[in-house]
């Protein structure tokens, strides 16, 4: 006890580079690889294009330079989590630090089915360099092969969930590890290590990618130009279509991690004078050359070649789990070398996948460590329980659609929900023209001043407007579970009243820590 009641040094980043590497990590993720060339195929390939980079500038640039300036603000009261923060922008309204718990709930959630889908990775990078995968031929056998792996039927290339449940453990264990060492000795090690060996990586199957030559000599029209062109030549009556804009500005939230509450606890350990306009905008550049240099250009036009334009929407159809784990794979074992190509595949997403995962973990660290006055180790420990405990519906009810749940409350809809608190208390509660001035202490670049009244006006408005819209189109249906199978309807439900208990624990502890801390005369 005597460690924890010793004051504890706050973490730091030991340089720039560091905290944007991580926070570039923390973005690029599976979403970059799978699910963009997904999101823009089957919504129109180029039209798509358009409504992606107006949210970029209209949401995910503006959020991004909030949630930096709100955790690099809470930072300096010694808050390192949202409800903190939140606490110290809005200190008469005690209510709002509880809206915080969204910026805890949603990593934690994330992070229960994310890090098992990650252990995929690690486990089909090992099969690729030993040969089990490069038996796997044809386009249904690979399907098997993955379903088998995952636990859904059973074939004679796996009869029980046991290997992939060794890679979960291993990935676990990775992410747990890698936290153990702090924000500077371990998420910015890394970091460092992990994002210039992911972008390497990515830039070598990008060229092997545009120097591939159309396979069917009949169709000569299937080449890597017009790949590119279906991904940047855009058909203007898809604008028209309010799904598309939809997908467009999911996407940018999913891509950015902003909504989610890393970024606030990452920012959280700047110094007062620390470059935050700079540093998010560097961030950005990065996660968006990940995601549209290498993300789009390679899947899109590698699908282009073999399949043809009508080849590529079917496969984005399939979905990203398909798209990475079977079309990418059928596509490498065509060419010289392909193997090779298909281990720095399954590897490079397995990277992309922990410089994510970690920074889920962050927060909830934090959490226990500012609120309850704890080591970070004995936090760690608390987490490790817990999680590992809450990773197992993920691992073992995948098919009863348990996943898809996590990842519709936690990784779509608390997103848009805690973005918009955020924007709001950034510009409405604690004021624009304060948090334009702390936004730019220690800038070395001006943000334009049309940003001011995006960030104001247009950023929440668009936010709203995508609530607003959910609620009447699919709110009661989602509510009601209309489009679940009645077979998984008890599985659902289960999941639903299992995240409601985690957000009640977790808002109980935070009332129960803050009213220690007034006791004792803390100040909050």
């Amino acid at each position: 006890m005597a460690e924890d009641n010793q004051k504890r040094k706050r973490e730091a980043w030991g340089s720039r580079l560091g905290i944007v590497l991580a926070v570039a990590g923390s973005a690029v993720g599976l979403g970059n690889f799978l699910r963009f060339p997904v999101q823009a195929a089957s919504n129109g390939g180029g039209a798509f294009m358009i409504p992606y980079f107006i949210s970029l500038l209209l949401l995910g640039i503006p959020l991004m330079w909030v949630e930096w300036t709100l955790g690099r603000y809470g930072g300096g009261f010694e808050h390192s989590t949202a409800p903190g923060i939140f606490h110290t922008m809005s200190r008469k309204a005690r209510f709002v630090k509880y809206f915080g718990i969204i910026g805890i709930f949603g990593p934690v959630v994330i992070f229960m089915y994310y890090t098992y889908i990650e252990s995929w990775l690690l486990g089909f990078s090992f099969f690729s360099i030993t040969g089990k995968y490069a038996e796997v031929t044809g386009k249904e056998e690979m399907q098997g092969f993955l379903q088998a792996y995952q636990g859904l039927v059973k074939n004679n290339h796996f009869s029980s969930l046991l290997p992939a449940y060794i890679f979960f453990l291993i990935t676990f264990a990775i992410n747990m590890i890698v936290v153990s060492f702090g924000v500077r000795g371990g998420i910015e090690k890394l970091c460092k290590i992990a994002m210039p060996l992911l972008l390497g990586l990515g830039i070598v199957i990008l060229i092997r990618v545009l120097t591939l030559s159309a396979p069917d000599a009949a169709k000569p029209e299937w080449n890597v130009m017009n790949g590119l062109g279906f991904m940047w030549n855009p058909d203007f009556a898809a604008l028209k279509n309010a799904k598309v804009w939809l997908a467009a500005a999911g996407q940018i939230f999913f891509t950015l991690s902003v909504g989610i509450g890393c970024i606030l606890t990452y920012a959280s350990y700047l110094s007062k004078e620390d470059d935050v306009v700079l540093s998010g905008l560097t961030s950005v550049s990065v996660n968006e050359f990940s995601e549209v240099i290498l993300g789009g250009s390679i899947i899109i036009p590698a699908a282009f070649i073999f399949f043809g334009a009508a080849g590529v929407q079917t496969v984005a159809q399939e979905g990203a789990f398909n798209l990475g784990f079977v079309t990418m794979p059928l596509i490498f074992k065509q060419i010289p070398l392909g193997g090779i190509f298909i281990f720095i595949w399954f590897f490079l997403l397995f990277v992309a996948g922990v410089t994510s995962s970690v920074s889920m973990l962050q927060p909830a660290i934090a959490f226990i460590e500012d609120e309850f006055d704890i080591s970070r180790k004995k936090a760690i420990g608390i987490l490790w329980g817990a999680l590992f405990i809450l990773c197992q519906p993920a691992v073992f009810f995948l098919k009863h659609g348990v996943v898809d749940e996590l990842d519709f409350w936690a990784g779509t809809f608390c997103l848009v929900l805690f973005a918009t608190v955020e924007v709001i208390l950034f510009a409405w509660v604690y004021g624009i023209d304060r948090s334009w001035d702390e936004m730019h202490l220690g800038a070395e670049l001006r943000v334009p001043r049309i940003y001011r009244f995006i960030i104001k006006y247009i950023t929440p408005s668009f936010l709203l407007i995508i609530l607003g819209f959910w609620f009447v189109q699919q709110g009661l249906p989602t509510i009601l579970m209309r489009s679940v199978p009645t077979e998984n309807q008890v599985y659902v439900l289960t999941t639903r009243l299992g995240l409601v208990c985690l957000f009640l624990v977790l808002m109980v502890c935070l009332k129960i820590a803050w009213s220690r801390k007034r006791k004792r005369g803390v100040e909050i």
